[in-house]
């Protein structure tokens, strides 16, 4: 009985293919036009595909004309270096506007500050998150004081739910978060 080869084994790769090309899948070789970026003009991702599918396209083609433009197409996109234009490092840089971490500072310079509990409730972050940020004031040169320590005790003398702190920065803290 003779062996069936399996699959990669002594057949070529057409015959694993499907069968004949149906006319809906003569759409697909039918020229289209490239995705458009919000950004304007053609983003680099569409202008990769339609450089590869150019490629493509003169590779299949019986004389492969066009080929050398398609490369040197595609050479343009790879080349062009995608990004924001380069700012001046002399110039400082300004914090965003409309963050949360701007909401919290503005919080934390009242006269009568924050506590944890408040910053959650403004910024939906968890309390391990607002802890971390008070911390990570501390190593950008912004100083946040306890203002109160308030401490709810519950039986046993422990410290009971209700226990609070409030932070305020300090009046000499620079204003830029970061």
């Amino acid at each position: 009985m003779p062996a069936v080869p399996a699959a990669g084994q002594g057949d070529s790769h057409a015959a694993s293919t499907a069968g004949p090309l149906s006319a809906s899948d003569n759409k697909a070789e039918a020229p289209q036009r490239p995705p458009v970026s919000p950004h304007g003009g053609i983003g680099r991702v569409a202008a990769l595909r339609t450089a590869a599918s150019a490629i493509i396209s003169a590779w299949e083609a019986p004389d492969r004309e066009g080929l050398d433009d398609a490369v040197a197409a595609l050479r343009a996109v790879l080349a062009a270096k995608p990004g924001r234009p380069s700012r001046d490092p002399s110039v400082a840089r300004q914090p965003r506007s409309g963050t949360k971490q701007e909401l919290v500072l503005a919080l934390l310079r009242r006269d009568d500050g924050a506590t944890i509990a408040q910053v959650v409730e403004a910024t939906s972050w968890q309390q391990h998150t607002v802890r971390g940020f008070l911390a990570g004031l501390k190593r950008k040169g912004i100083t946040v004081e306890v203002l109160e320590r308030i401490r709810q005790v519950g039986p046993n003398k422990q410290g009971a739910k209700g226990s609070y702190s409030i932070y305020r920065i300090t009046a000499a803290a620079p204003v830029e978060a970061g």
